[in-house]
Protein backbone atom coordinates (compact mmCIF):
# COMPACT_ATOMS: atom_id res chain seq x y z
CA UNK A 1 0.00 0.00 0.00
CA UNK A 2 0.71 3.60 -0.85
CA UNK A 3 -1.01 6.55 0.29
CA UNK A 4 -0.24 9.19 -0.64
CA UNK A 5 0.86 7.52 -4.51
CA UNK A 6 -2.71 6.40 -3.98
CA UNK A 7 -4.01 9.94 -3.41
CA UNK A 8 -1.89 11.56 -6.00
CA UNK A 9 -3.25 9.95 -8.52
CA UNK A 10 -6.47 10.29 -7.50
CA UNK A 11 -6.47 14.03 -7.45
CA UNK A 12 -4.74 13.98 -10.86
CA UNK A 13 -7.59 12.04 -11.75
CA UNK A 14 -10.22 14.68 -10.95
CA UNK A 15 -7.80 17.56 -12.81
CA UNK A 16 -8.01 15.40 -15.99
CA UNK A 17 -11.58 14.74 -16.12
CA UNK A 18 -12.79 18.29 -15.07
CA UNK A 19 -10.40 19.45 -18.03
CA UNK A 20 -12.23 17.08 -20.09
CA UNK A 21 -15.62 18.23 -18.86
CA UNK A 22 -14.41 21.82 -19.33
CA UNK A 23 -13.00 21.41 -23.27
CA UNK A 24 -16.79 18.96 -23.52
CA UNK A 25 -18.59 22.56 -22.49
CA UNK A 26 -16.93 24.05 -25.18
CA UNK A 27 -18.23 22.03 -28.07
CA UNK A 28 -21.72 21.43 -26.15
CA UNK A 29 -23.38 24.56 -27.79
CA UNK A 30 -22.53 23.59 -31.25
CA UNK A 31 -22.93 19.58 -31.69
CA UNK A 32 -25.36 17.21 -30.99
CA UNK A 33 -24.88 15.62 -27.25
CA UNK A 34 -24.68 11.76 -29.20
CA UNK A 35 -21.86 13.00 -31.43
CA UNK A 36 -19.83 14.62 -28.29
CA UNK A 37 -20.57 10.97 -26.69
CA UNK A 38 -19.26 8.82 -28.99
CA UNK A 39 -15.80 10.61 -29.77
CA UNK A 40 -15.44 11.02 -26.21
CA UNK A 41 -16.29 6.86 -25.71
CA UNK A 42 -14.66 5.86 -29.39
CA UNK A 43 -11.28 7.61 -28.08
CA UNK A 44 -11.31 6.60 -24.35
CA UNK A 45 -10.33 3.38 -26.00
CA UNK A 46 -6.97 4.09 -27.14
CA UNK A 47 -5.52 5.19 -24.01
CA UNK A 48 -6.63 2.06 -22.34
CA UNK A 49 -6.03 -0.19 -24.80
CA UNK A 50 -2.52 0.60 -24.58
CA UNK A 51 -2.69 0.14 -20.99
CA UNK A 52 -3.51 -3.27 -21.08
CA UNK A 53 -1.58 -3.92 -24.07
CA UNK A 54 1.25 -2.79 -21.54
CA UNK A 55 0.51 -4.77 -18.54
CA UNK A 56 0.89 -7.59 -20.43
CA UNK A 57 -2.70 -8.92 -20.39
CA UNK A 58 -4.89 -7.39 -22.69
CA UNK A 59 -7.34 -10.75 -23.93
CA UNK A 60 -7.34 -11.81 -20.36
CA UNK A 61 -8.14 -8.32 -19.37
CA UNK A 62 -11.17 -8.15 -21.50
CA UNK A 63 -12.41 -11.64 -21.08
CA UNK A 64 -15.76 -11.64 -19.46
CA UNK A 65 -18.88 -14.15 -18.05
CA UNK A 66 -21.26 -11.75 -17.63
CA UNK A 67 -21.72 -9.80 -21.27
CA UNK A 68 -25.75 -9.11 -19.83
CA UNK A 69 -24.12 -7.78 -17.21
CA UNK A 70 -22.03 -4.96 -19.69
CA UNK A 71 -25.34 -4.35 -21.19
CA UNK A 72 -27.12 -3.43 -18.54
CA UNK A 73 -23.87 -0.99 -17.11
CA UNK A 74 -23.31 0.22 -21.00
CA UNK A 75 -27.21 1.46 -21.62
CA UNK A 76 -27.38 2.74 -17.64
CA UNK A 77 -23.77 4.44 -18.17
CA UNK A 78 -24.10 5.83 -21.31
CA UNK A 79 -27.69 7.34 -20.50
CA UNK A 80 -25.96 9.09 -17.45
CA UNK A 81 -23.25 10.36 -19.71
CA UNK A 82 -25.83 11.98 -22.17
CA UNK A 83 -27.72 13.64 -19.18
CA UNK A 84 -24.41 15.12 -17.46
CA UNK A 85 -23.13 16.36 -20.97
CA UNK A 86 -26.55 17.84 -22.17
CA UNK A 87 -26.38 19.58 -18.65
CA UNK A 88 -23.08 21.48 -19.63
CA UNK A 89 -24.95 23.11 -22.13
CA UNK A 90 -27.35 24.84 -19.70
CA UNK A 91 -24.84 24.98 -16.45
CA UNK A 92 -21.81 26.33 -15.28
CA UNK A 93 -18.80 24.09 -15.53
CA UNK A 94 -18.91 24.01 -11.03
CA UNK A 95 -22.70 23.93 -10.96
CA UNK A 96 -23.09 20.83 -13.10
CA UNK A 97 -20.53 19.31 -11.11
CA UNK A 98 -21.75 20.46 -7.80
CA UNK A 99 -24.99 18.68 -8.68
CA UNK A 100 -23.73 15.70 -9.74
CA UNK A 101 -22.52 15.00 -6.40
CA UNK A 102 -25.80 14.06 -5.24
CA UNK A 103 -25.05 10.28 -7.11
CA UNK A 104 -23.13 8.62 -4.13
CA UNK A 105 -26.09 9.62 -1.82
CA UNK A 106 -28.77 8.22 -4.25
CA UNK A 107 -26.38 4.46 -4.45
CA UNK A 108 -26.59 4.49 -0.92
CA UNK A 109 -30.50 3.87 -1.42
CA UNK A 110 -30.09 1.89 -4.18
CA UNK A 111 -27.52 -0.46 -2.51
CA UNK A 112 -30.30 -0.70 0.18
CA UNK A 113 -33.01 -1.70 -2.10
CA UNK A 114 -31.43 -3.15 -5.08
CA UNK A 115 -28.83 -4.97 -3.73
CA UNK A 116 -30.30 -5.18 0.10
CA UNK A 117 -27.23 -4.09 1.42
CA UNK A 118 -27.65 -3.28 5.65
CA UNK A 119 -27.89 0.82 5.76
CA UNK A 120 -27.27 1.92 9.14
CA UNK A 121 -28.90 4.73 11.28
CA UNK A 122 -26.28 7.37 10.40
CA UNK A 123 -25.92 6.77 6.83
CA UNK A 124 -29.97 7.21 6.46
CA UNK A 125 -29.48 9.96 8.50
CA UNK A 126 -26.39 11.45 6.45
CA UNK A 127 -27.98 10.36 3.36
CA UNK A 128 -31.22 13.05 4.13
CA UNK A 129 -28.81 15.94 5.44
CA UNK A 130 -27.28 15.87 1.92
CA UNK A 131 -30.20 15.75 0.05
CA UNK A 132 -30.80 19.38 1.81
CA UNK A 133 -27.74 19.88 0.40
CA UNK A 134 -29.25 19.20 -3.17
CA UNK A 135 -32.08 21.16 -2.71
CA UNK A 136 -29.79 23.90 -1.99
CA UNK A 137 -28.09 23.51 -4.79
CA UNK A 138 -31.00 23.27 -7.10
CA UNK A 139 -33.04 25.81 -5.12
CA UNK A 140 -31.94 28.67 -7.64
CA UNK A 141 -33.00 26.64 -10.68
CA UNK A 142 -36.67 25.84 -9.67
CA UNK A 143 -38.03 28.79 -11.05
CA UNK A 144 -40.22 28.67 -13.78
CA UNK A 145 -38.82 32.35 -14.67
CA UNK A 146 -34.83 30.50 -15.47
CA UNK A 147 -35.80 28.97 -18.29
CA UNK A 148 -34.73 30.98 -21.78
CA UNK A 149 -38.31 30.68 -23.00
CA UNK A 150 -39.26 27.16 -23.80
CA UNK A 151 -38.94 23.44 -22.29
CA UNK A 152 -35.88 22.76 -24.77
CA UNK A 153 -33.67 25.89 -23.20
CA UNK A 154 -32.63 27.32 -20.09
CA UNK A 155 -30.29 26.70 -16.60
CA UNK A 156 -34.08 24.96 -15.12
CA UNK A 157 -33.88 22.42 -17.36
CA UNK A 158 -30.00 21.63 -17.16
CA UNK A 159 -30.14 21.42 -13.33
CA UNK A 160 -33.03 18.36 -14.24
CA UNK A 161 -30.72 16.89 -16.50
CA UNK A 162 -28.07 17.12 -14.24
CA UNK A 163 -29.84 15.14 -11.47
CA UNK A 164 -31.49 12.93 -13.47
CA UNK A 165 -28.02 11.93 -14.92
CA UNK A 166 -26.92 11.75 -11.16
CA UNK A 167 -29.37 9.10 -10.63
CA UNK A 168 -28.54 7.10 -13.50
CA UNK A 169 -24.52 7.52 -12.33
CA UNK A 170 -25.34 5.71 -9.33
CA UNK A 171 -27.59 3.21 -11.09
CA UNK A 172 -23.97 2.39 -12.85
CA UNK A 173 -22.06 2.01 -9.62
CA UNK A 174 -24.32 -0.56 -8.49
CA UNK A 175 -24.62 -2.61 -11.55
CA UNK A 176 -20.35 -2.46 -11.33
CA UNK A 177 -20.51 -4.05 -8.04
CA UNK A 178 -22.48 -6.49 -9.30
CA UNK A 179 -19.92 -6.49 -12.26
CA UNK A 180 -16.85 -6.84 -9.85
CA UNK A 181 -17.78 -9.93 -8.58
CA UNK A 182 -16.91 -11.85 -11.65
CA UNK A 183 -15.31 -9.63 -14.08
CA UNK A 184 -11.99 -7.83 -14.00
CA UNK A 185 -11.58 -3.92 -13.92
CA UNK A 186 -10.21 -3.87 -17.72
CA UNK A 187 -13.32 -5.89 -18.89
CA UNK A 188 -15.91 -3.15 -17.39
CA UNK A 189 -14.18 -0.35 -18.70
CA UNK A 190 -13.61 -1.84 -21.80
CA UNK A 191 -17.12 -3.01 -22.51
CA UNK A 192 -18.86 0.54 -21.27
CA UNK A 193 -16.84 2.00 -24.18
CA UNK A 194 -17.98 -0.07 -26.58
CA UNK A 195 -21.34 -0.09 -25.88
CA UNK A 196 -21.30 3.95 -25.64
CA UNK A 197 -19.97 4.01 -28.49
CA UNK A 198 -22.27 1.77 -30.20
CA UNK A 199 -25.18 3.61 -28.71
CA UNK A 200 -23.97 6.96 -29.42
CA UNK A 201 -23.06 6.31 -33.08
CA UNK A 202 -26.68 5.53 -33.94
CA UNK A 203 -27.78 8.91 -33.01
CA UNK A 204 -26.21 9.59 -36.31
CA UNK A 205 -29.51 9.74 -38.25
CA UNK A 206 -30.98 12.49 -35.91
CA UNK A 207 -28.29 14.64 -37.42
CA UNK A 208 -24.65 15.45 -36.22
CA UNK A 209 -22.34 17.91 -38.48
CA UNK A 210 -18.68 17.32 -39.66
CA UNK A 211 -16.29 19.00 -37.15
CA UNK A 212 -13.73 20.93 -38.49
CA UNK A 213 -9.62 20.26 -38.03
CA UNK A 214 -9.74 22.26 -34.47
CA UNK A 215 -12.87 20.95 -32.93
CA UNK A 216 -11.65 17.79 -34.20
CA UNK A 217 -8.56 18.00 -32.04
CA UNK A 218 -10.79 18.91 -29.15
CA UNK A 219 -12.76 15.88 -29.50
CA UNK A 220 -9.85 13.05 -29.57
CA UNK A 221 -8.46 15.38 -26.66
CA UNK A 222 -11.94 14.65 -24.97
CA UNK A 223 -11.54 10.52 -25.25
CA UNK A 224 -7.83 10.68 -24.44
CA UNK A 225 -8.83 12.64 -21.40
CA UNK A 226 -11.44 10.15 -20.56
CA UNK A 227 -9.45 7.38 -21.04
CA UNK A 228 -6.44 8.73 -18.88
CA UNK A 229 -8.47 9.29 -16.08
CA UNK A 230 -10.45 5.90 -15.92
CA UNK A 231 -6.90 4.64 -15.84
CA UNK A 232 -5.75 6.78 -13.16
CA UNK A 233 -8.46 6.36 -11.20
CA UNK A 234 -7.93 2.61 -11.33
CA UNK A 235 -4.47 2.64 -10.53
CA UNK A 236 -5.44 4.98 -7.30
CA UNK A 237 -7.57 2.32 -5.64
CA UNK A 238 -4.69 -0.38 -6.28
CA UNK A 239 -2.90 1.74 -3.74
CA UNK A 240 -4.76 2.94 -1.37
CA UNK A 241 -7.85 1.72 0.49
CA UNK A 242 -11.55 3.39 -0.40
CA UNK A 243 -11.79 4.94 2.41
CA UNK A 244 -8.42 6.99 1.75
CA UNK A 245 -9.10 7.85 -1.67
CA UNK A 246 -12.87 8.39 -2.20
CA UNK A 247 -13.17 11.95 -0.25
CA UNK A 248 -10.43 13.65 -2.97
CA UNK A 249 -13.02 12.83 -5.52
CA UNK A 250 -14.64 16.71 -4.01
CA UNK A 251 -11.17 18.10 -5.28
CA UNK A 252 -13.03 18.47 -8.58
CA UNK A 253 -14.89 21.28 -7.34
CA UNK A 254 -11.83 23.14 -6.89
CA UNK A 255 -10.60 22.53 -10.41
CA UNK A 256 -13.78 23.40 -11.72
CA UNK A 257 -14.16 25.90 -10.07
CA UNK A 258 -11.10 27.38 -11.37
CA UNK A 259 -11.53 26.24 -14.84
CA UNK A 260 -15.07 27.93 -14.83
CA UNK A 261 -13.39 31.32 -13.80
CA UNK A 262 -10.66 31.17 -16.53
CA UNK A 263 -12.30 29.83 -19.24
CA UNK A 264 -16.39 30.90 -18.85
CA UNK A 265 -16.25 33.72 -16.18
CA UNK A 266 -18.51 31.88 -14.28
CA UNK A 267 -17.80 32.43 -10.80
CA UNK A 268 -20.07 30.53 -8.14
CA UNK A 269 -23.10 31.80 -6.12
CA UNK A 270 -23.23 31.44 -2.28
CA UNK A 271 -26.06 29.08 -2.28
CA UNK A 272 -24.39 26.76 -4.93
CA UNK A 273 -21.29 26.43 -2.87
CA UNK A 274 -23.47 26.07 0.58
CA UNK A 275 -25.50 23.26 -0.98
CA UNK A 276 -22.24 21.90 -2.68
CA UNK A 277 -20.50 21.73 0.87
CA UNK A 278 -22.91 20.42 2.66
CA UNK A 279 -23.57 17.35 0.08
CA UNK A 280 -19.38 16.70 0.08
CA UNK A 281 -19.28 17.13 3.92
CA UNK A 282 -22.11 14.04 4.26
CA UNK A 283 -20.29 11.97 1.81
CA UNK A 284 -17.39 12.48 4.14
CA UNK A 285 -18.97 11.59 6.62
CA UNK A 286 -20.10 8.21 5.00
CA UNK A 287 -16.78 7.59 3.59
CA UNK A 288 -15.46 7.94 7.70
CA UNK A 289 -18.07 6.14 9.25
CA UNK A 290 -17.59 2.98 7.06
CA UNK A 291 -13.58 2.51 7.52
CA UNK A 292 -14.53 3.20 11.39
CA UNK A 293 -17.42 0.27 10.83
CA UNK A 294 -14.68 -1.52 8.78
CA UNK A 295 -11.92 -1.14 11.36
CA UNK A 296 -14.23 -2.32 13.91
CA UNK A 297 -15.47 -5.84 12.58
CA UNK A 298 -12.01 -6.42 11.87
CA UNK A 299 -10.80 -6.25 15.28
CA UNK A 300 -14.39 -8.24 16.59
CA UNK A 301 -12.57 -11.12 13.74
CA UNK A 302 -9.39 -10.79 15.26
CA UNK A 303 -10.59 -11.20 19.07
CA UNK A 304 -13.02 -14.04 18.39
CA UNK A 305 -11.43 -17.69 19.11
CA UNK A 306 -10.90 -20.22 15.76
CA UNK A 307 -11.61 -23.32 16.93
CA UNK A 308 -8.70 -25.71 16.10
CA UNK A 309 -8.29 -27.08 12.26
CA UNK A 310 -10.96 -23.98 11.02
Amino acid sequence: MKPLLGISLKVISAVVFTMMSATLKTLAARYPVGEIVFFRSAFALLPLLLWLRWQGDLINAVRTKNIVGHFKRGFIGTGAMYLGFAALSYLPLHDAIAIGYASPLIAVILAALLLKETVRAYRWTAVGIGFVGVLIMLSPYLNVGTFGGDLNAGPTLGAMLAFTGAFCSAGAMIQVRRLTETEKTGAIVFYFFIMASGLSLCTMVLGWRMPDVPDLALFILIGILGGVGQILVTQSYRYADTSVIAPFEYTTMIWALLFGWFLFGDLPTLTVLTGAAIVAATGLFIVWREHRLGLLRTKELQATPQRPGV
